[in-house]
């Protein structure tokens, strides 16, 4: 008879914790482990797999062929296991749960979330506020919200939690590059209205590189820059999380342009502790996003 070899949900958890942090480190924190016990995990489980996970890569770490497969079946694994605990306690979650999202991720991965959630826990409410992040940071330190994603690293709020860095590009229309002449006309802008955390890096970029510039379109919708830019009006700065297929991330290089910082994403929180609901959208709500940014890469 041969003997099964039952992986410890909890060190699969840290495994896909560490990657799609991208570091081991960043899991510790996120888990509340030391990182010497995160190691001691991930020796065990590569003693359970009878292969090496990771491997040296420059300074980090990245999986090895076994690693890769066992990534994705261990991603498997825990949404079962997420999926079976929260339908049979989650059927006792009464009450609200107040999101706040960019409008980057209002369409794209906002319907899985609430799909999800509202799968596991069917007698919680949740109110959804799409907004930009300064709005939505104000609206969270003022209890006003539960939880809210935002561009930036957090800066002074007491409950918030970087998760990612993406990189920020100059987007516009496929045949920008033969709309354009940069030799003649200051670069036409399509932004938001101060602050914006995107106007203020390509703004900067550009003064930096001397390059001159007029604001040609404002609006308080990303719809409304996606248009203005699919019109060639002008060029804008943003990441390509839900960048429509009309548009492009344009090449810097070849335009003549400065290149661009990466932006920082945050999770706010009201309360250090949230309540149970907030809890388990959270968890969702980082599972979904951490997904979103590997399909815009």
């Amino acid at each position: 008879m041969t003997v099964r070899t039952n992986l410890d949900m909890d060190i699969l958890r840290t495994f896909v914790t560490g990657f799609e942090l991208g570091s081991f480190a960043r899991a510790a924190d996120r888990l509340g482990r030391s990182q010497s016990a995160v190691s001691t995990q991930l020796r065990k489980l590569e003693e359970q797999i009878g292969q090496p996970l990771v491997q040296k890569s420059g300074r980090g770490l990245a999986l090895t062929t076994a690693g890769e497969g066992l990534l994705s079946y261990a991603k498997r694994l825990l949404e079962l296991n997420d999926e079976a605990v929260d339908t049979i306690r989650g059927a006792e979650l009464e009450g609200w749960v107040r999101l706040g999202l960019p409008q980057d991720f209002a369409d794209t991965f906002l319907p899985a979330v609430l799909g999800r959630f509202a799968k596991a826990h069917p007698r919680v409410r949740v109110e959804v506020h799409v907004d930009r992040s300064a709005p939505l940071v104000d609206k969270t330190m003022a209890g006003k919200l539960d939880m809210a994603l935002v561009w930036g690293d957090g800066g002074a709020a007491p409950h918030a939690e970087q998760i990612a860095e993406l990189p920020i590009a100059w987007i516009g229309s496929p045949d920008w590059a033969g709309r354009y002449d940069a030799g003649s006309e200051p670069l036409p802008l399509v932004a938001f209205e101060p602050p914006c955390s995107f106007r203020s890096a390509g703004v900067a970029a550009l003064d930096e590189a001397g390059i001159p510039w007029r604001l040609v379109f404002t609006s308080p919708s990303l719809s409304g820059l996606w248009a203005a830019a699919d019109a060639g009006l002008g060029i804008t700065v943003r990441t390509t999380i839900s960048l429509p297929g009309t548009l492009v991330a344009l090449d810097a290089n070849a335009l003549g342009l400065p290149s661009l910082p990466a932006i920082p994403l945050a999770l706010h929180r009201a309360e250090a502790e949230p309540q149970a609901a907030v809890a388990k959208l959270t968890d969702i709500v980082l599972s979904t996003i951490q997904d979103e940014i590997k399909n815009a890469r």
